[in-house]
């Protein structure tokens, strides 16, 4: 069942490519523009499996997935044992490494899984990832078709620095699945993770995301991934963006929200 649904993902993808964009292209780019970043942002619209891109090819290019790989994160360590709920206390191993991940004073103590998740304290999941170990990752991705698996040579934190890779399409079909119940996880911890996703409600839709930013060949790299639940229909959506680290924008951090917000607008998914 589990293929089937892929294969006709794929034909979606495929004919979308082929008979162009429900919405102007302008429109689709010019986010980015007023941001001045590049990259792309794609979205599948759950009720008419419609597909939308600002950027088809960027859509299908991989990178490291940075933060949002604790989405999947999350419901392995808690597949596999290593936590029993997001309730679970990490504590503060002592140090963390500033040169990569900057200086984050207020995560440094005790975090409760949930915590680590919404404040992305990347040290926490390095502690997990430590426990679960790479041959259970390795099954867990290679079962979710998340990922292209290249961490052989990676540090424990591979979704930040190394050749594992992930693009927005395949972001976003994880997302299809992870809202359709179609992973090897327990329905149990499913939920449990589209808890912890909860990031804004309204009275008209809420939005279950993840943001993720790193470096990757002399670049910053942005992501937002996530769905928006309206009362009748599921959009999903993964926003990439990019800068040279030599570039300077304040504005770099929360362009992966404005760009995404923008074209969901676009949309009509959100007011």
């Amino acid at each position: 069942m589990r293929n089937v649904k892929i294969r006709r993902i794929a034909f979606l993808i495929l004919l979308t490519l082929w008979s162009g964009l429900a919405v102007g292209q302008t429109r689709l780019t010019k986010p980015f523009a007023d941001c001045h970043v590049e990259g792309s942002t794609t979205i599948f619209d759950l009720c008419k499996e419609q597909w939308t891109f600002s950027d088809s090819a960027d859509a299908t290019k991989e990178t490291l997935p940075a933060s949002t790989f604790k989405v999947i994160n999350l419901l392995i360590a808690l597949q596999t044992g290593v936590i029993k709920d997001e309730n679970d206390i990490v504590k503060w191993v002592g140090k963390t490494d500033t040169t990569l991940y900057g200086y984050r004073p207020e995560i440094y103590r005790d975090l409760s899984v949930k915590e680590a998740f919404e404040r992305s304290a990347g040290w926490v999941f390095v502690e997990l990832a430590k426990k679960i170990g790479k041959k259970r990752y390795e099954r867990y991705l290679k079962a979710c078709g998340y990922g292209n698996l290249d961490f052989a040579a990676a540090g424990t934190d591979f979704w930040n620095f190394g050749s594992f890779a992930i693009s927005p399409i395949a972001q976003v079909r994880f997302l299809v699945n992870v809202y359709n119940d179609q992973l090897p996880f327990s329905k149990r911890n499913l939920a449990i993770l589209k808890r912890v996703m909860i990031t804004e409600t309204t009275d008209r839709y809420s939005i279950r995301s993840k943001t993720g930013w790193t470096r990757w060949e002399g670049n910053d790299i942005g992501w937002w991934i996530g769905y928006v639940t309206t009362k009748d229909n599921v959009y999903f959506f993964a926003t990439r963006t990019f800068k040279k680290r030599t570039e300077v924008n304040a504005d770099f951090g929360d362009c992966r929200k404005t760009i995404t917000k923008s074209i969901l607008r676009e949309l009509h998914a959100i007011d």
